[in-house]
């Protein structure tokens, strides 16, 4: 329950026993917050394979100022999914009133809940990256008269605080994968907490997340965009403002905006390393070794064409991109083969193979 703390500030209403260490992902450390609160505790790659996380996408437009590169879904699809497949109850509201925001997520916490925040990062007071990101996601769990109480990724703090007037702003904005001041909580029924329940839906978040990246709707997701991002990339010299100023901000965001580097991909490869020592079958376990690899490898890799692409803008040299769309295009052949070989696993299912544990 919440408590008026004694050796916090004056006044604040925070809630007892909240597990506030940051994680690498924002949605992942919000997800985990309110899970572990609620009574079920996973790892961030557990919590970021079972919602089926793992994507890419190359957007670019007149409106923004640099070609984005993302390796997730997007935002609160995996919260969703994830919360729908362990029979999880999720709560989400939206409003366009700032006070009915506001009165919602002070009544969540008076009731000693914590609450998922989705917002714009660019708003928040602590953040060290000024840049305009409306899918951020936190987790509230108290508030003063001007203070916000909030748990962030480790790289922001973990356990920090912001005021409510900059949180109300962060709330508010609009653009790019924004939302209506988007607050969800979690209840946790018991039979979510069984590990037959986590076990039995290992293989189901694979093999939809393996077919949703092979098969996506546009040329600029899945296996397709990253071959979409090859053929764009070598021409980033006459896309971007500033080569020198703006490619290290793309590499930068590929490897350290929450993403646990690489993209996402270490944090996929550690989810399938988990994932082998939980499946019922052997032949599951092998698949998912097998392919565990394949993203160790893809992961290297995603970190060397970041580095190139900062290469390419600290010295000016176009030879560099044109190295990281090779490097990516080596990247797609991985990660295609890796999700056809992760998708059979719903046939190994289908046919009952032999070699239980």
């Amino acid at each position: 329950m919440p408590r008026g703390s004694s050796d916090g500030p004056v006044n604040a209403t925070i809630i007892d026993g909240v597990h506030t260490a940051g994680g690498l992902h924002c949605e992942t450390t919000a997800l985990g917050v309110l899970l572990t609160h609620a009574g079920l505790a996973l790892s961030e790659p557990m919590l970021f394979g079972l919602g089926a996380g793992l994507s890419f996408v190359y957007w670019d437009s007149n409106k923004q100022d640099l070609p984005f590169l993302g390796g997730r879904v997007k935002p609160f699809a995996l919260t969703q999914t994830l919360t729908s497949r362990l029979g999880v109850t999720l709560r989400a509201e939206e409003t366009t009133s700032a006070r009915k925001a506001w009165d919602r997520l002070r009544t969540t916490i008076d009731r000693g809940t914590p609450v998922g925040l989705q917002l714009d990062s660019y708003d928040l007071e602590y953040f060290g990256s000024r840049v305009h990101f409306a899918g951020h996601v936190v987790a509230m769990y108290g508030y003063d008269q001007d203070t916000a109480f909030l748990i962030d990724t480790a790289q922001q703090g973990g356990e920090v605080t912001t005021t409510l007037e900059s949180l109300a702003r962060a709330r508010a904005a609009r653009g790019p994968m924004s939302a209506h001041q988007r607050a969800f909580t979690v209840n946790v029924p018991t039979a979510a907490t069984m590990p037959e329940q986590i076990h039995e839906a290992i293989v189901p978040a694979i093999t939809a997340c393996a077919k949703e990246f092979l098969a996506p709707p546009i040329a600029n997701l899945g296996n397709r965009g990253i071959l979409t991002a090859a053929k764009r990339i070598p021409s980033w010299f006459d896309r971007v403002g500033e080569p020198a100023r703006d490619l290290p901000v793309i590499a930068m965001l590929m490897e350290r905006a929450g993403t646990g580097g690489a993209l996402f991909r270490n944090l996929y490869r550690d989810f399938l390393t988990e994932c082998e020592e939980l499946v019922a079958r052997r032949s599951h376990a092998d698949i998912i070794v097998e392919n565990a690899a394949r993203f160790a490898e893809s992961a290297l890799l995603w970190t060397r064409a970041s580095e190139l692409i900062g290469r390419a803008g600290s010295t000016g040299k176009a030879d560099f991109l044109s190295e990281a769309a090779e490097v990516l295009t080596t990247i797609e052949r991985i990660e295609r083969t890796a999700m056809a070989s992760l998708a059979s696993l719903e046939k190994v299912e289908q046919r009952g193979a032999p070699g239980s544990r």
